[in-house]
């Protein structure tokens, strides 16, 4: 095993002597500077994998180079020395991203303790960074699956995104696979390990979604029979992903926002305002910028929340992982219902490889978690699938008598298009509306809103023929 490499910067000559033969006795590799300059020349042309360094030195100070430490490529573990009455300083060094700090005089086995501790968590590191690399190279990171380019492109933007506390907005079709992109951002960061909590505001009645957000006191509204914490404090010190923001209502959108901003929550019932540590996520199937200007959407939250965006392409436009995705998800079926099934026979690689998969991934699980269970040999065969699969529905102007074709003529409004293109996949659904919506690429919310209104389109006709 390669010997950590350990940089010794201190002013005074016998503490930098005395420190690191200490720590070369400990079985580490060592180098010293005499002040912050020469130690980030050392940093540069030596390349240690742990700084020890006094903070006040002349030229440069151990705070001035831990930051422009903190700008180089690479995880360098900073360890800062400070007298009794630096402590604040060092407190400040440790926001700015210092591993640990020690005062002087230096305990040794206080050191000894650091230094194993570092050494340890750079391994892990090293480790982690290998198995990214290699994962990627199968197209694989974390639970996302695919080798195209466009996946590629997906994995680089969350391994970018993912350590700092950025908000990010993913935005993608429904079933694309945000809420994994979530996940994964979340395991791939410093609060990995902290909780991760995910709430679909579409999902929510109105009338409950600032209780399940922020939480209420007992007695704060009729059937609030104790007090609950909301999703903020639930993920404290982790990650909360908003899904559906689209769909949350506008009043709850302004709190949300001043939540974001003050980084205080005050819950239903309370006078009382609590700090939280969360980094938010937010997805939408919605195209944002229509959101916006339709009014489902606040401007300013908008932006707020679009620090970072990611967006999940459909699975038509990437059809070149359904192969690789297919027998990923095979493996995660076999597991959960113990099953052996060893594949796709190639009829049926061949229906996945040009059907237009309108409910993306999600509809691949759910199309594979059936075939798994019916399957009775080695093989998944197209008598496997679904009766109707692969009968999508061609949005396109067509003379044919085909039912499941949505014919448009020349003058036809959008509001029109839209109607006759929902009720058809109604129709196609045999009236499952969650599956219709999944077709659709719209929330389940948004489905009914829509139905209602037409609803109520045709008791207007009605009434106006009488």
């Amino acid at each position: 095993m390669t010997q950590e490499r350990v940089l010794i910067v201190e002013d005074e000559e016998n503490e930098r002597t005395g420190l690191a033969e200490l720590v070369h006795a400990w079985g580490y590799r060592t180098e010293t500077a005499k002040d912050g300059l020469e130690g980030l020349e050392k940093v540069t042309s030596w390349s240690p994998g742990i700084v020890v360094t006094d903070l006040k030195m002349p030229r440069m100070t151990g705070l001035e180079l831990l930051e422009r430490i903190a700008d180089m490529p690479g995880a360098i573990a900073v360890i800062l020395l400070t007298a009794q009455g630096s402590i604040d300083t060092a407190v400040d060094a440790m926001k700015l991203g210092a591993y640990d700090f020690l005062t002087k005089p230096v305990d040794p086995a206080r050191l000894k303790n650091i230094l194993t501790n570092a050494s340890r968590q750079r391994g892990t590191e090293r480790e982690l960074e290998v198995t990214r690399k290699q994962l990627r190279g199968t197209g694989i990171l974390g639970p996302l699956v695919g080798s195209s380019k466009k996946m590629q492109e997906i994995f680089s933007l969350t391994e970018m995104v993912a350590p700092s506390s950025a908000s990010v907005l993913i935005t993608g079709e429904s079933g694309t696979g945000k809420e994994l992109v979530a996940r994964t951002i979340h395991d791939l960061s410093p609060r990995k390990g902290k909780p991760f909590i995910a709430i679909n505001c579409s999902a929510i009645p109105e009338t409950l979604i600032e209780s399940e957000i922020f939480g209420h006191e007992k007695g704060a509204f009729t059937g609030a029979l104790e007090r609950r914490a909301g999703c903020f404090e639930l993920a404290e010190e982790g990650t909360l992903l908003l899904d559906e923001i689209g769909e949350m209502p506008i009043n709850t959108q302004a709190k949300l926002l001043r939540v974001l901003e003050d980084r205080k929550l005050r819950r239903l019932g309370s006078k009382v305002e609590t700090e939280i540590n969360v980094r938010v996520l937010a997805a939408t199937n919605k195209v944002p910028e229509q959101a916006v200007a339709a009014g489902e959407l606040r401007n300013d939250l908008y932006y707020r929340l679009n620090v970072f965006n990611i967006h999940m392409p459909p699975l038509r436009d990437h059809r070149e992982d359904v192969p690789q995705l297919a027998e990923a998800l095979l493996a995660d079926m076999n597991a959960k219902h113990g099953r052996k099934v060893s594949g796709l026979s190639d009829a049926v690689l061949q229906q996945f490889i040009t059907y237009a998969w309108p409910g993306n991934v999600r509809e691949m699980r759910n199309t594979l978690e059936r075939a798994v269970i019916v399957c009775t040999g080695p093989m998944i065969e197209p008598k496997h699938l679904p009766p109707n699969f692969g009968s999508g529905l061609p949005m396109h102007v067509d003379s044919s008598d085909d039912p499941n074709v949505v014919r448009l003529g020349v003058g036809t409004t959008v509001g029109e298009a839209e109607r006759q293109l929902i009720m058809k996949t109604l129709g196609s659904t045999h009236n499952n509306k969650t599956r219709a919506a999944e077709i659709l690429g719209i929330s389940l919310k948004t489905l009914h809103n829509k139905l209602k209104e037409y609803s109520g389109q045709n008791a207007e006709s009605m009434a106006g023929t009488q």
